[in-house]
């Protein structure tokens, strides 16, 4: 069990990308920030720095990192690079949209639905693989002894991360969504955690 040494933590997604337009999965494949990503971007910076923010922790995904050094460029901040916070693996599902996914694994997204912590993305990773993953990051976030960190990653490794965070079960979590102008503020202490809007 993690042992918390953070008054908040404060968890941030990337800017909107071009695949995401798309609808097409990125999973650990990447694609560039769209100019209204640039924006959202830039307005999470800008959002996060009355928060006393004292280290950025980003996924080493293109998308994040550039969401990343945004925000660290108006705190003077360095970015800390974590593996584990890329997002989960989408294995032989990654750069198709859902349709295509469809026609090449019939079924598959169904069965995805019917217990959607557990199951793998053919070649890839599942919710459960990423929430251990989510509890390395963490347990490496806490040992560098800041008190307020931004975590900037992806959707899906995010819920899993809040799930750490609050102590939520699994369905709760997959629950929740992350849009790109939401950031959200934990206190991992008393599992309280609070939504901003960004714009």
């Amino acid at each position: 069990m993690t042992q918390w040494t953070c008054d908040r933590v404060v968890l941030a997604r990337h800017g909107e990308t071009e695949w995401n337009l798309l609808r097409r999965r990125q999973g650990q494949l990447d694609s560039p920030l769209t100019e209204r990503g640039v924006t959202q971007a830039r307005a999470v910076a800008a959002a996060v720095v009355p928060l006393s923010i004292d280290a950025v922790f980003a996924s080493p995904l293109g998308r994040a990192a550039t969401t990343a050094r945004a925000c660290a460029d108006l705190l003077d901040l360095p970015v800390i690079t974590i593996d584990e916070l890329a997002e989960i693996n989408h294995g032989e599902m990654a750069g198709r949209t859902n349709e295509e996914i469809e026609q090449v694994f019939p079924g598959e997204l169904a069965r995805r639905s019917t217990d959607k912590y557990q199951w793998r993305f053919p070649g890839g990773e599942s919710y459960a693989d990423a929430d251990r993953r989510a509890g390395s990051a963490l347990s490496r976030i806490m040992a560098a002894a800041v008190r307020r960190p931004l975590i900037v990653s992806h959707e899906m490794i995010g819920r899993m991360l809040l799930r750490q965070l609050t102590g939520s079960t699994s369905t709760e979590a997959l629950s929740w969504s992350h849009p790109h102008n939401v950031i959200y503020e934990v206190d991992p202490d008393t599992s309280e955690m609070a939504q901003l809007q960004v714009s």
